[in-house]
């Protein structure tokens, strides 16, 4: 980021707030951090008992406002601690408490956060009122996860680093404007008649920002064009935006710092997670398979260190131009439709991501109600004409009865899933069959990451579809915690074991059979006529499983010494549709036709050229809307 900007006289919004606070409230030091202004006071109690206060300033300068304790103004926190234990319901289940005097906060991590923060957040207060520090709460995982405390205990030792870095974007983001918003463009680094490698450019005369930086599955080698002038120098980006965690989309994200970028990274809590899980996996798969890693994995924390997440629908400045709003895509955890509004109303800009318009068992379906919006960027994977899949429900049918049918010849199935999203999906799917007696009971084994991105997924039940979350939060029904889930972590032995043994289900990655545990199950079960491989996901142009998928049987492989062979598969091969984390034409074309207003232009992306192309003419003869279908490193113009 570059520093020689001049900055917003934090002078001016002081005074603002000195003319609308009571006399009583003693506001000792204000600034920036990210997107929020945050108060110091010596008075913390006090704003604490002022209910409604800040969300009248919030509303009256338009800034999302947060107050903390100036320095020596709580209590030390041997008294405090008995203090807050006292205020909290024992229920709560609370694990972690720390303080912070450097930020006045103390963290409370607890199973059930709701009953820390109290009904409109009256316990929150009652704390700030009895204690002075300001509560900052987490929720407890329901299932462990590693990822999760790594993640969390990490950015607690950066918090003095993260403060001096938010400080830093704060001053960038209201910083003075230089000049009138009288253009916005975008800018293609990949993605375009193709899937992966998703990166674009959005540029104005005051600003740009990079949205996404993924790999391409089955392509190595095949970047964004991060080297194109619309990129660089790629340190002066004023902020990265990441619409989700697939690799696709956030791969070489963290190859920005490497380049020497230093500002933010805007995405949702749990992508945030999940990249960190996704990205040190991919480092370690590249370094099994004898590549060179295109970064290290200090990159990732560096990545990790400069995140900004923020909920759907917080309406947030990035920069002195430019707010974005998050909204659900109904794809994977966290995923994202982001919504950008440039300028005072000059123009609007939607990148969908991946989307799913419909509910699922998991999420629910993507979010179209924006404000305004004249340009939507469109993702096309299923934009064919003839892409239309199984209904959902006469997925599970199909998907049961391959499972029955393999079962009865006392085989085995194995499925080759994502880790984020699909596996999830199944798993749920699999645990009411057996629990309704649609299926035998079997051992399901979780192999991969399937079983910690798991975790990650029960750590965030907020984002999960509406009834699926009440049952893990308050119906204490964790369909994920069913006995027959087992995790895969004795490694080759274990599938040694497993293949040898009774009939059972498998869960893998890689979910395009790109390598990691897949091609080891492939060698153990794929000789045998009895078993069975389902694809229940999208196998893109150039991978291992596209190739499978289209009936080759005879596929490369390299044994545990190093050298190669030929494998020849031998058991039946399905594919079941109606489980993918995307849209099919049909959801595509109500994703736009239920949006009101509908955009003025659309711009079809991440699909093959048949897709994209399809998709482009379908939704101009039946919208009456403007529509491309680029290439890579086209740029598109808006005044």
């Amino acid at each position: 980021m570059s520093t020689n900007d001049t900055t917003d006289p934090i002078e001016a919004v002081r005074a603002k707030l000195e003319d609308e606070i009571p006399d009583d409230l003693v506001v000792s030091r204000v600034a920036y951090e990210g997107p929020e202004l945050v108060i110091y006071t010596e008075t913390p109690r006090e704003f604490a008992e002022r209910d409604g206060l800040i969300r009248r300033l919030a509303s009256t300068l338009r800034k999302r406002i947060t107050v903390r304790p100036a320095s020596g103004t709580q209590l030390n926190p041997a008294e405090a601690k008995p203090k807050i234990l006292d205020l909290i319901p024992e229920e709560a289940g609370i694990t972690n408490l720390q303080f912070y005097p450097a930020t006045g906060e103390v963290l409370i991590e607890a199973e059930k956060p709701g009953l820390v923060i109290g009904r409109r957040a009256s316990t929150l207060r009652e704390i700030t009122q009895e204690v002075g520090w300001t509560p900052d709460v987490l929720r407890t995982p329901p299932m462990e996860s590693s990822t999760v405390d790594n993640v969390r205990n990490f950015l607690m030792q950066e918090r003095d680093d993260r403060r001096d870095f938010l400080e830093r974007v704060g001053q960038r983001i209201h910083r003075e404007q230089t000049g009138e918003t009288d253009w916005v463009r975008v800018t293609t680094l990949g993605c375009c008649r193709e899937v992966g490698r998703a990166s674009f450019v959005l540029s104005t005369p005051e600003t740009r920002v990079l949205i996404d930086c993924g790999d391409k599955p089955g392509a190595e080698g095949e970047v964004p064009y991060l080297q194109v002038p619309e990129a660089n120098p790629i340190a002066d980006l004023d902020a990265v935006v990441l619409t989700h965690a697939h690799l696709d989309h956030s791969a070489l994200l963290p190859l920005l710092f490497k380049y020497g970028y230093d500002g933010p990274v805007y995405t949702t809590e749990p992508t945030r997670d999940l990249m960190g899980l996704l990205q040190l996996d991919y480092l370690d798969v590249a370094a099994k398979e004898g590549r060179t890693p295109p970064y290290e994995s200090e990159m990732v924390r560096e990545e990790l260190k400069h995140t900004i997440t923020l909920d759907y629908g917080d309406v947030t400045d990035i920069a002195p131009d430019i707010k974005l709003t998050f909204h659900n895509a109904g794809h994977i955890l966290g995923s994202a439709v982001a919504h950008f509004h440039i300028g005072d109303g000059f123009h609007n800009v939607v990148f969908s991501g991946d989307i799913h318009y419909d509910d699922t068992r998991l999420f629910n379906g993507a979010s179209n109600d924006f404000p305004r919006v004249e340009s939507l960027v469109m993702e096309s994977t299923y934009g064919r004409r003839d892409d239309y899949q199984t209904d959902q429900a006469d997925s599970e049918r199909k998907l049961i009865e391959l499972i029955q049918e393999t079962y009865d010849r006392d085989g085995k199935v194995v499925i080759p899933a994502f880790a984020v999203g699909r596996s999830q999906e199944l798993m749920l799917v699999l645990e009411e069959a057996m629990r309704e007696g649609k299926l035998p009971t079997m051992p399901i084994y979780l192999d991969g990451m399937i079983r910690e991105a798991t975790a990650i997924h029960t750590a965030y039940p907020e984002f999960l579809r509406d009834g699926l979350r009440d049952r893990i939060l308050h119906e204490d029904q964790n369909p994920f915690l069913a006995e027959q889930f087992q995790q895969v972590d004795g490694g080759q032995e274990m599938r040694e074991e497993v293949a040898g043994g009774e009939p059972c289900i498998i869960l893998s990655t890689s979910g395009m059979v790109t390598g990691g545990p897949i091609m080891s199950w492939l060698e153990l079960l794929g000789s045998d006529e009895e078993n069975q491989l389902i694809f229940v996901g999208y196998q893109a142009q150039g991978t291992l499983g596209r190739r499978i998928q289209s009936g080759r049987r005879e596929i490369p492989f390299s044994d545990r010494g190093g050298r190669s062979e030929q494998l020849t598969l031998r058991f039946d091969v399905e594919s079941v549709s109606g489980f993918s984390g995307h849209a099919d034409r049909n959801g595509l074309e109500n994703f736009v036709g239920t949006m009101n207003p509908r955009p003025e232009e659309i711009i079809c992306v991440h699909g093959d050229e048949a897709s994209t192309d399809q998709l482009s003419s379908g939704l101009y003869q039946k919208y009456d809307v403007r529509t491309y279908a680029p290439r890579n490193l086209e740029t598109f113009r808006f005044d």
